[in-house]
């Protein structure tokens, strides 16, 4: 299972960029030097790690759920095919989505297990998942999904203080009993071939969907291109320290205060690169019905952040959370290309064309 798997370790021969460690306990506890230090990383780079998160021992779990699912038969695995109309709960065979405007295929499968299922189990909400997702439903993935709604909610609620917003604000966007595309996603990408270099990406470059992304990985893998450059960092994998990242959503919130950055995924570089890579992500993603624009009016940090850009379009979506969602799942799939304007259809708030 991966959650036993010893690996080599990462090499310290390739461009990795430091994340700033942010102490989830003296979060909780409203420590102010620890919530200046969250502030400054989702505001530069967008990235920072977690520790003391207390949520280790079910992402073990996690990871054997998702072996167990992704060791079923393929047929099988296939009756919860998430589809090419824009749903991304259930499973994703690899193959199934471009990875740049060339059209070229991602390498990746995952099983994505929708928050609001979780909570509603045994009644579905939106879809039904394979018998290997159905036995670790209370076990495993229910208590998994609600300890990271707690982390991520921690979060928002520092956020919603930093920029000034009235009490409650963002996490009235992100209400539990409102259908979301929030989920969890485990996700497995084999071993790298012989002779397929490095930098060959899994999932190609994107900013993510939604507010808040919760990210645990035993390998490298994971890169960022850090503001101003346009060269790609690793990001190194810490044991115990999950790798958190702001979504378009907040950026779009905060008027581009909050940062959400342009990353991939590629082989795990090294000696990494020759076992399988698995990881587990908690997407916090707003309420369907929630409209995506900034927040200008209920804050005069965002207000003062609207008034420096000169582009104020991507701030002014005028869609829904589940439009913008949809939009972003569908155009990527590849059955869905249809030349460069679909893929291109994909993408999100810091879109580059040549950044694949």
């Amino acid at each position: 299972m991966p959650s036993l798997t010893s690996f080599p370790p990462f090499p310290d021969n390739v461009p990795t960029h430091p994340l700033l460690v942010v102490d989830y306990t003296l979060l909780k506890a409203g420590d102010k030097d620890e919530i200046s230090k969250l502030w400054k990383a989702a505001t530069e780079l967008g990235f920072w790690y977690l520790k003391n998160h207390g949520t280790d021992e079910l992402v073990n779990q996690m990871f054997d759920m998702g072996a167990e699912t992704m060791g079923l038969p393929l047929d099988e695995k296939m009756k919860f095919e998430q589809g090419d109309d824009g749903m991304s709960f259930g499973y994703k065979a690899a193959g199934a989505n471009a990875t740049d405007e060339t059209g070229a295929l991602d390498t990746v499968e995952f099983v994505n297990i929708a928050k609001d299922d979780a909570l509603s189990w045994p009644t579905p909400t939106h879809r039904t998942y394979p018998m290997t997702v159905n036995a670790r439903m209370e076990p495993t993935i229910i208590p998994f999904v609600k300890k990271s709604i707690e982390v991520n909610n921690t979060v928002l609620e520092i956020f919603n203080a930093q920029l000034g917003l009235p009490n409650g604000t963002l996490l009235r966007k992100h209400m539990l009993g409102e259908p979301s595309g929030s989920e969890a996603r485990c996700i497995k990408n084999p071993p790298r071939p012989n002779g397929i270099s490095e930098e060959k990406a899994a999932l190609g470059a994107h900013t993510d969907f939604g507010s808040l992304s919760f990210l645990h990985n035993r390998l490298g893998g994971l890169q960022v291109m850090v503001p101003g450059t346009n060269e790609w960092q690793y990001i190194k994998p810490i044991s115990g320290h999950a790798i958190c990242n702001v979504g378009d959503a907040l950026t779009i919130f905060s008027g581009g205060v909050l940062r959400s950055n342009l990353h991939r995924v590629v082989s795990p570089p090294g000696a990494q690169g020759y076992y399988e890579r698995w990881s587990l992500v908690f997407f916090t993603r707003p309420g369907n019905s929630v409209a995506l624009h900034a927040l200008a009016e209920e804050s005069s940090l965002v207000e003062e952040a609207m008034a420096k850009v000169q582009d104020t379009s991507v701030f002014q979506t005028n869609v829904t959370s589940a439009e913008w969602f949809a939009r972003r799942i569908k155009n990527q799939r590849t059955k869905n290309q249809k030349g460069v304007e679909t893929w291109r259809a994909s993408r999100g708030t810091e879109h580059r064309p040549l950044a694949v």
